[in-house]
């Protein structure tokens, strides 16, 4: 993931969910973690999301993420990869950026 977020404007990393956060402007995008992708998609997106290959509700402490989907990575080939962040970029790009608390 990593190196497909290598190359986009605006990408930092943070340590969360027992992985690493991809964020665009401070706003979560993607992470990476032992549990496989999560993608944050938005809720207008969710449903859509959900009938791709490999993904499945994001739940968290038992409660549902609206929003967010995780996708086991072993369905993610490079092309699949892309347009997962393609999918969570157009949603996370319409937020408002948040300032860098560093």
């Amino acid at each position: 993931m990593r190196h497909a977020l290598a190359r986009r404007r605006g990408v930092s990393e943070k340590r969360m969910f027992g992985g690493v956060c991809f964020l665009l402007d401070e706003n979560m995008l993607c992470v990476s973690g032992p549990r496989g992708f999560i993608f944050r998609v938005g809720p207008e997106r969710e449903r859509e999301a959900l009938e791709r290959r490999g993904a499945r509700p994001m739940v968290l402490g038992g409660r549902r993420m609206r929003g967010f989907v995780r996708v086991d990575p072993r369905s993610c080939d490079a092309r699949a990869l892309r347009a997962w962040l393609d999918l969570a970029k157009r949603y996370v790009a319409m937020l408002p950026a948040k300032e860098d608390k560093r």
